[in-house]
Parts: C-alpha cells; sequence; structure tokens
C-alpha cells in the first residue's frame, strides 16, 4: 500500500511534505477484537502525552533483510578460518542443549575466555593457556577469532551491493516525529531517545533520510569522531545510544576512543578496531569508554525529573543481563515516572518480563504485549490468536494508525 505523506514542523514552525514509501500491509485482523484496540488507544494516549525513548533489539531490523542474532552463528561459521572455527566450535560445546544462545553469547564467553589467558599470561603461568572443550587455546589465538568473528559479522551486516530494506525505518521515524496517528499531530517536548542494541545503522540513516536533526555522538559527518558532549545540545530532535557499538566505528593509530569511518576510507588501525561489543556479560567493558559513557547517559534518561518517560521495548528478547539490570534499576528508582511499554513474541509474561509482572511494586509500570495477550497489573487479555505486534513492521502500522 501506499502511505500518505505527512507534515512534519521545521525548525522555523513551517510545515513539509514527507515523501511517500511503500510498504507491505501486515494481516492486522486479529487487532480488531475491541479489547485490543482498547489496549492501542492506551497506548497512543501514552504516545502523545509523554516523553518518549525506544530500546531497539536485533528484532527491529529483520524486516530491512538482517538476520537474527542467533542467525548470525551459521553465517559466520561459513567463513571463519580454520584456526578462528576450531575456537568457535569449542566455545559452542559448552553451550550444548542450550536454545537460547546468540552469537553475542559465544563472542562474550570468547571475551571472558581472553581474560582468563592474559592473566596467566601476565602473571607469567607455566601454562599460559585456558582449555575449551579439551582444547588448548592462548589469549593470542582467541583475540584473532573474536576479530574474525566480528569482521564476519560487520561483512554480513554491510554486505557490498546489497540494498538494505529501509522503508519501514523511515515510516517508523516519520510517524514518531511527524504525526503519531492521521490527523493528530503528537506533541513531544523532548528529543526522542533511540537505545539501540544493533550493530548496524538502519536507525541512523532513517533519521537523516527524514531529516530529523540528530545526536549520536560524533562529530563531522561520515567520517567523524567522538565527543560525548554532543548529547547535551538541547536543540536536536533525536538522540541515538548504540549501546552495542556499531559496524562503521573503529579505533585508529592510538585512539581510546572511537572514530566514525566512510566505508572504503583507508586508514591505519589496530588490529581489534572494529568497535562492537557482544551482549555485555562481562566486567571490563562496561568500565571502558565508550560504553561507560552510553550507559551513564542511559541511566540519565530513564530517570525522569518531573516528566513522565515512556519506554518502548522492541527487537529486544532480554538476552544481555547488563542492560537488563539498568532497565530494572531504572524502573525501581523512577518515582513512578517510569514506564516500560514492552513487545515480545512470547505468549505470556516469560523471564524477565514475569520478574516485573509477579512484582506488585513494578507491575503497574510495565506494560506487556505478548504474542497471545496483553498483561498489564492485575489485568490481562488472553486470545488464542497470534498478535504480532512485537514485529517491527506490525508496531509501525500500529502506531501509523493503519489497522
Amino acid at each position: 500500500m501506499t502511505l500518505p505523506n505527512v507534515l512534519e514542523p521545521n525548525l522555523d514552525g513551517a510545515k513539509r511534505t514527507l515523501p511517500t514509501s511503500r510498504l507491505e500491509t501486515p494481516d492486522m485482523s486479529a487487532f480488531q477484537a475491541p479489547k485490543i484496540a482498547g489496549c492501542l488507544q492506551e497506548l497512543e494516549n501514552l504516545l502523545t502525552q509523554c516523553r518518549v525513548a525506544l530500546l531497539m533489539g536485533a528484532g527491529c531490523s529483520k524486516c530491512a533483510g538482517l538476520p537474527l542474532m542467533f542467525e548470525l552463528t551459521n553465517i559466520v561459521k561459513q567463513n571463519l578460518s580454520a584456526c578462528s572455527l576450531d575456537v568457535l566450535d569449542a566455545v559452542l560445546e559448552g553451550f550444548d542443549g542450550s536454545t537460547k544462545c546468540t552469537i553475542e553469547d559465544f563472542m562474550s564467553e570468547i571475551v571472558d575466555l581472553i581474560a582468563i589467558a592474559e592473566r596467566r599470561r601476565l602473571r607469567t603461568a607455566a601454562s599460559p593457556t585456558v582449555e575449551v572443550a579439551g582444547r588448548s587455546f592462548t589469549s593470542e589465538m582467541l583475540g584473532t577469532a573474536l576479530d574474525d568473528i566480528k569482521r564476519e559479522i560487520a561483512k554480513t551486516i554491510v554486505t557490498p551491493g546489497t540494498s538494505r530494506k529501509i522503508d519501514t525505518h523511515r515510516h517508523f521515524i516519520r510517524t514518531l516525529h511527524g504525526t503519531l496517528r492521521s490527523g493528530r499531530t503528537s506533541t513531544f517536548p523532548h528529543a526522542i531517545d533511540y537505545f539501540t542494541l544493533n550493530y548496524d545503522t538502519l536507525i541512523e540513516d532513517a533519521l537523516s533520510l527524514e531529516r530529523i536533526p540528530t545526536i549520536d555522538g560524533f562529530q563531522g559527518g561520515a567520517t567523524g569522531w567522538w565527543d560525548v558532549d554532543l548529547y547535551q545540545d538541547a536543540s536536536a530532535s533525536a538522540r541515538v545510544y548504540k549501546l552495542h557499538g556499531s559496524v562503521d566505528w573503529c579505533l585508529c593509530d592510538d585512539d581510546v576512543l572511537p572514530r566514525r569511518i566512510r566505508d572504503g576510507v583507508a586508514v591505519a588501525s589496530r588490529k581489534d578496531h572494529l568497535m562492537i561489543w557482544p551482549a555485555a556479560t562481562k566486567y571490563r567493558e562496561t568500565q571502558r569508554d565508550p560504553y561507560a559513557q552510553l550507559v551513564s547517559l542511559m541511566r540519565r534518561a530513564l530517570r525522569p525529573d518531573a516528566t513522565e518517560i515512556v519506554v518502548c521495548i522492541c527487537g529486544y528478547a532480554f538476552g544481555d543481563e547488563h542492560i537488563n539490570f539498568e532497565l530494572d534499576r531504572a524502573l525501581r528508582e523512577s518515582n513512578g515516572r517510569l514506564t516500560f511499554v514492552v513487545f515480545t513474541s512470547d505468549d505470556s509474561p516469560n523471564g524477565q518480563l514475569k520478574l516485573w509482572h509477579d512484582d506488585p511494586q513494578l507491575s503497574q509500570r510495565v506494560r506487556i504485549h505478548a504474542k497471545r495477550g496483553f498483561f498489564h497489573a492485575s489485568a490481562a487479555y488472553v486470545t488464542e490468536h497470534d498478535l504480532q505486534w512485537w514485529k517491527f513492521e506490525v508496531l509501525t502500522h500500529i502506531l501509523a494508525g493503519h489497522r
């Protein structure tokens, strides 16, 4: 279907017409039930009356043609060198029987193993290696494997000659920053914060294509340098926080903070120059910048002083314990001014969501849109039909009022 043009105010107050795009229309029939329609009306009210932030995981990039995290494992394995594949296969054996692991878990495991091997090396141990599945690896071997895995992930995300389908992201951005519903102008008193766990650049690209003034922590343009003070600029309409790094971030020369390098620009860089971080289950990375700076900024943003803030969580399976900790801590310290609106592919609240849902002190502040129903404190509506609001393209249509 062709979506209608929408009008968005420029900084000078003038209206401009945003271009149309063509999107496939998902099946929205399951959302016609009166109780579900009521849930969506409440969602609209929240997003039009409160400050808004987004926490976005890999599921939000699936509609653009990118694989989910667990799908990346097979893609990476097909292209690794024999030595690096040996490391990955050994790590995989340690997760035998698990059904919820992703390439990020395996990368985190390798990071932890590197720390152990490096500590033994620095203490001049007789055998400065680690044993994994009966095989012995040095810190150098593990580090090379980790670098190779990162490079293969980057190649998958940024495949030369491949066009990513960005229409859904553009329409999502257009809806939030233009009109939230047809005929009703959204009024956000603050910039919209985008906390993304994805290595890709879809959100930044969509914001730029829609001409939304955005801060992402970099001075310059396609090639830039990190400047955390930029996040203090109150004139931006959007702020992007890449909590797991990005495929276009790297370390050059003696840098300790990232550069953003345009694809095809050759620069002298470190061996481990690509700055993407797996699900942060280790202590060391949380103490380093820019990761520590980004987490600090997220903490500040999720603790509103006098305003209500709604955080929409989509495409995220709650697999990062550090992120879960920060979300839980923010919810408990928000004095009732923070609400999570979560979209999940689980049939009902599970894992971290169940912990929040079962906690009488928190359940009022967590609205769970699950595959088989809606759950909010003591209110619950269960359906036999799949509610695919956890899909980014479906959520985009819902927010735009197309249902």
